[in-house]
């Protein structure tokens, strides 16, 4: 009788395995995210990113046996409030110079409004360098990719992660989440579904709520 194939917890490996077969070293994992300011980090090794696709796929640091107990995440530390300098007059009056909204020609409370031909002036050299800018930059040229429809490809589509062939695919192939991932206030969750969750092992289960093409590239996007 064929053993029964159980699916790996760890955070990063969701492999395949068996209890006959489960050496040591087969898992490849890692310990903890954390998320901050959009950021997105591996506590255990450092490795971050702000895609949140790119940022599951950065490999396991840590290795061991195969699970199915799942992890135990360990919680933020509280943040402490970071009092702000204040600035004297003085000093506000002696940085009117670099000052930046005095030079875009904003008014500023710490050194008053500037005289109308400054404030043209320094629009007109914004404005300017503004234009110089775009067309500095060069189109990239478009390059061709060439697709075999019968090579194996893992699907990029948020929440899915299959591996498909292109020959297969059709319209309701993938389930997954077509918008972005929300990181906000400890919060997670899919802007798609409105489903937000606080730990991060219940974000990961949270359900597909889309049908559609398999897609072999990313074009995730978080906040």
């Amino acid at each position: 009788m064929e053993a029964t194939k159980l699916q790996c917890q760890r955070i990063g490996c969701n492999a395949m395995f068996t209890d006959d077969d489960n050496p040591e070293g087969s898992c490849q994992f890692h310990a903890s995210p954390f998320f901050h300011d959009g950021m997105k980090e591996w506590s255990c090794c450092k490795q971050r990113s702000h895609d949140f696709s790119l940022f599951l796929e950065i490999p396991g640091c840590k290795t061991g046996k195969h699970t199915t107990e799942k992890p135990v995440l360990a919680k933020p530390a509280p943040k402490h409030p970071v009092a702000v300098p204040t600035s004297s007059p003085n000093a506000n009056a002696a940085t009117k110079d670099s000052c930046s909204r005095c030079q875009q020609g904003f008014f500023c409370s710490d050194h008053g409004s500037q005289p109308k031909e400054q404030i043209r002036q320094t629009l007109n050299t914004s404005v300017e360098a503004q234009e110089e800018k775009i067309e500095s930059v060069a189109t990239p040229p478009v390059k061709k990719v060439v697709i075999d429809i019968n090579q194996p490809q893992v699907c990029k589509n948020k929440g899915c992660g299959k591996t498909f062939k292109e020959i297969d695919n059709h319209e309701t192939a993938c389930s997954h989440h077509p918008g972005p991932a929300v990181f906000h206030d400890r919060m997670k969750g899919w802007k798609c579904c409105d489903v937000h969750v606080n730990e991060f092992d219940e974000f990961m289960e949270i359900p597909p709520c889309s049908k559609g093409w398999h897609s072999s590239s990313s074009d995730d996007q978080a906040v």
